[in-house]
């Protein structure tokens, strides 16, 4: 094995700070695995840091990609759950406390010390990563790495719409936001029973239009989204109301679209500021639910319908590419021609 390798590294702040550069093999801990990457998916996020217009802390320099599986090719001395050779898919929670009150309770996710691969510690977008064994779980031969490399979006998905959400079968289901997270959010949605889901998004969101329907949506709108909502059903507002978009002005629609006694989940990113009034959060007595990350039952859930064929990936798996195409990718997925791009190192 080397000693370097290359790496997508984020390494400034600023704007397109972003560039291929040779890095270290990783050393691993006795409770550690290296990971040899068999494919890694380009996440929103990932563009967002890119183009230097994340909301979140980022230890710069770091090595980009949390949407990742491969072969174990070594193990820690006190490894006892994997051995080399096995296929795994890894979660994104690469650093926590494990004796904070909320790991202790299968929280981790939200331990307030949780620090993520691609942005707290060295992500995927290379050929080896260092994981500790507590986040990989075992895949099986008949899934390919490509597809398992898309489990946590979808873990993200069903987190916010299975866990924390309450959609009953019937129900009215707006998305605002057909991003890949949005995407995932209908197809959660519509396997959990919704009656109609809707998509909503921008002119520009034609091809990802596509896909919505692909993966179960029965409408898709890129203007006169609150029109729609209030001609249909009893005129009331949806039941579901996602806010997967993240800027401030889906919120907002989110909660002039929602029903009395309706939930919002907001899963989306995004710095700005409200501007506008909460009142009718209040006087309709909506529950608003933010929504972050996923755990360990939610994967092990999410990989058994991945396999199974419920969940259904080959709609939103736009394009895969080796490594150093990876700006290609950024560019496409930015502007709506892949939904998402999986690299290959």
């Amino acid at each position: 094995m080397n000693s370097t390798m290359p790496g997508l590294v984020n390494y400034s702040r600023e704007p397109l700070s972003v560039e291929l550069r040779d890095v270290p093999v990783p050393t691993i801990g006795p409770q550690d695995v290296l990971l040899r990457v068999g494919a890694v998916s380009v996440c929103g996020s990932d563009l967002h840091q890119w183009r230097g217009s994340h909301s979140w802390p980022v230890n710069y320099p770091c090595i980009l990609g949390h949407e990742f599986a491969g072969t174990v090719a070594q193990t820690g001395s006190e490894v006892k759950a994997f051995k080399e050779g096995d296929r795994v898919v890894s979660e994104t929670a690469a650093v926590i406390d494990e004796w904070s009150p909320l790991s202790r309770g299968g929280l981790y996710n939200l331990d307030p010390a949780r620090r993520g691969f691609g942005y707290g510690v060295n992500g995927a977008m290379t050929h080896y990563v260092r994981v500790p064994q507590r986040c990989l779980h075992h895949i099986p031969d008949s899934l390919n790495f490509e597809k398992a490399a898309l489990t946590e979006p979808c873990c993200v998905a069903y987190n916010a719409l299975c866990v924390n959400g309450r959609v009953r079968p019937g129900d009215k289901v707006l998305i605002l936001g057909p991003g890949p997270i949005g995407l995932l959010c209908a197809h959660m949605a519509k396997l959990s029973g919704a009656g109609e889901v809707i998509v909503a998004g921008l002119p520009s969101d034609q091809y990802r239009f596509t896909v919505a329907h692909a993966l179960g949506a029965d409408v898709t709108l890129d203007s006169r989204v609150l029109e729609y909502v209030k001609q249909t059903g009893d005129g009331l507002g949806v039941d579901v109301a996602v806010d997967a978009s993240g800027v401030s002005v889906t919120l907002q629609m989110a909660l002039q679209a929602v029903r009395p006694a309706g939930q919002i989940i907001k899963v989306g990113w995004g710095p700005q500021p409200l501007q506008f009034s909460l009142d009718p959060l209040v006087q309709k007595n909506v529950t608003i639910t933010g929504s972050f990350s996923h755990n360990w039952p939610v994967w092990e859930r999410v990989i058994s319908m991945i396999v199974s064929g419920q969940i259904k990936l080959d709609p939103i798996m736009s394009h895969t590419a080796p490594l150093p195409e990876w700006l290609d990718c950024f560019e496409k997925m930015e502007g709506g021609q892949y939904v998402k791009a999986v690299l290959k190192p």
